[in-house]
């Protein structure tokens, strides 16, 4: 823990408007003092930049390293001096590369006055840290809280997932690290006999997402010091982290803390086969407990004490990246199918939707038509293959291309829609709200990419040297302007969060009697999810599936 700054630091801090970093927070762990989130205005819409506060790597849990190695997240010994949170906390072991996440922009510190522009962070065990963002000037606002999950390979100190242009909408902008890789998702018959003694369930595996719900559970006892309301709380998260706001909307562990979803790229219905393989993914506990056996024996050990021992390090480079979340009927509660039927353990408003070039669709494409044929084939079989090729043709290695990303695009749209569908027809009361984005950011040849909303709905286009046009910061005032909403109301359309010109686009709720998605991006308003013909060939295939 970083327990000191320089007196200068504070006293700059004081020029600004009397904001939370002028004064100490009282948590249930201990005092903790922030620091004032810009050095100087942000190249962006933002004028109370002023009076953003960020506190940096503050725990919410216990080292996970030695004993702690595969357990629950356990309780932060309290600390009696003030933390002073003006630093990133260590990223967790086996987090994968950041990949596309934009380039740190030196003039852009976050660090407030005095503080470190560089955005880099050490990796540790004593790595489940979280940062908060806020413009309140008063611990008595009660200002909604939104906590965001990063994707795979991210960090909470990264700059897409800044989150200061939230803050600056009125909304408690709260990120965090967690375990993954063999850390975060190892289980093994020795684990399960641990775990039946600690909270009486013989599961083990699902560490990650233990930790995910502690922050849950720690923004609910801590965020009212921070001027958050603890009785709206938003989860949100894309891809990996999509899901982790997935399973913290389904997990009874989690009942009643949270009052809205956003589940970016995203909620898929759970006859869809990448529901095997994308970020959702999971594997039964027989299945998981071999992949556990499988580790013990990569290292010659035969006790878990004797892999609780192995330096992180070692640990790290195991080979398997075959790890992921565990359906123990515990912390996962159910399959998707039946979690879906059946309804969540949370019934609240959820927000999901898609990128145009996700899923299997990229940018640039360049495929043959045979190539694209080969592909049908693999994918559905003798039986759908031709009818997917008369609904999406290739007369010509141009269209073959087209068609292929408006595939994918289409089966990512239907398989929302059906979720949604399903949603609607089960015991859950609360709305569903489904879009579709198609913008393609600047400086790139990938298209609507996935990941390519995030900047825009954080409305941090501050924080990366991407070369943003007007039409840019527009977009991002809409969409965060919708996601502000959806925070404060959970209706995207009410919360007074957009005062760019015109108005923002109604977005209604889902219906199964509708076939239609929100359009956002390059474009304002409902669209088709699909033609009649493309729902019910797509619809029909998934019928045909194993349900996950």
């Amino acid at each position: 823990m970083k327990t000191s700054v320089s007196l200068g630091a504070l006293a700059t801090a004081g020029l600004a408007s009397a904001a939370l970093y002028d004064q100490i927070i009282s948590t249930a762990y201990g005092p903790v003092q922030g620091i004032a989130a810009f050095d100087s205005a942000p190249n962006s819409d933002i004028p109370n930049w002023g009076d953003i506060t960020v506190w940096k790597g503050i725990p919410f849990a216990a080292d996970t390293s030695g004993q702690n190695r595969w357990r629950p997240p356990q309780k932060r010994e309290v600390w009696n001096t003030t933390l002073v949170a003006s630093e990133f906390g260590d990223t967790c072991p086996g987090q994968a590369s950041f990949g596309n996440f934009g380039k740190v922009k030196r003039q852009f510190g976050g660090g407030g006055p005095g503080g470190n522009s560089s955005s880099s962070t050490s990796s540790s065990e004593d790595c489940l840290n979280l940062n908060i963002w806020t413009a309140a000037n008063s611990t008595d606002e009660k200002l909604p809280v939104m906590i965001w999950s990063y994707p795979a390979g991210g960090s909470a100190a990264q700059p897409l997932f800044d989150g200061a242009g939230m803050a600056a909408k009125g909304v408690i902008f709260v990120n965090y690290n967690y375990r993954n890789a063999a850390f975060g998702w190892l289980a093994h018959p020795q684990l399960n006999a641990e775990m039946l003694k600690e909270v009486g369930q013989n599961v083990s595996g699902n560490w990650a997402m233990l930790d995910q719900f502690a922050v849950v559970k720690w923004v609910h006892e801590n965020i009212a010091a921070f001027g958050g309301d603890p009785e709206r709380i938003t989860v949100a998260g894309q891809s990996a982290g999509s899901a982790a706001s997935y399973h913290m909307l389904n997990s009874p562990l989690t009942k009643g803390l949270i009052k809205g979803a956003i589940i970016e790229s995203g909620i898929r219905f759970p006859r869809d086969p990448f529901c095997s393989s994308l970020a959702e993914n999971y594997r039964n506990m027989t299945t998981a407990l071999a992949a556990g056996q499988t580790l013990m024996e990569y290292y010659n050990a035969t006790t878990i004490d004797e892999l609780r021992r192995l330096p992180m390090s070692k640990l790290d480079n195991y080979p398997s990246n075959g790890f992921g979340a565990v359906l123990d009927y515990w912390a996962m509660p159910d399959t998707y199918l039946n979690t879906m039927l059946r309804g969540p353990a949370n019934d609240v408003p959820v927000l999901t939707g898609n990128t145009k070039d996700e899923s299997g669709a990229q940018l640039p494409i360049n495929i043959t038509v045979s190539d694209y044929v080969v592909d049908l084939q693999t994918q559905y079989g003798d039986e759908f293959a031709s009818r997917f090729l008369a609904l999406f043709p290739a007369s010509n290695n141009t269209e073959a291309g087209m068609s292929y990303n408006a595939r994918y695009s289409a089966t990512s749209r239907v398989g929302t829609w059906l979720f949604a569908n399903a949603w609607d027809r089960s015991p859950t009361k609360s709305p569903i709200y489904t879009y579709f984005w198609d913008h393609a950011p600047p400086g790139q040849d990938q298209g609507a990419y996935h990941e390519s909303e995030i900047n825009y709905v954080l409305n941090n286009l501050y924080g990366t040297d991407d070369p943003w046009e007007e039409t840019d910061y527009l977009i991002a005032q809409k969409m965060s302007g919708y996601w502000a909403n959806f925070v404060k109301s959970h209706n995207p359309n009410t919360g007074g969060n957009y005062d760019g010109p015109g108005q923002l686009a109604q977005w209604s709720p889902s219906t199964p009697h509708s076939p239609v998605t929100m359009h956002v991006g390059d474009g304002w308003g409902n669209m088709p999810v699909a033609t009649e013909a493309q729902i019910q060939l797509i619809q029909e295939f998934f019928s045909k599936q194993r349900a996950y």
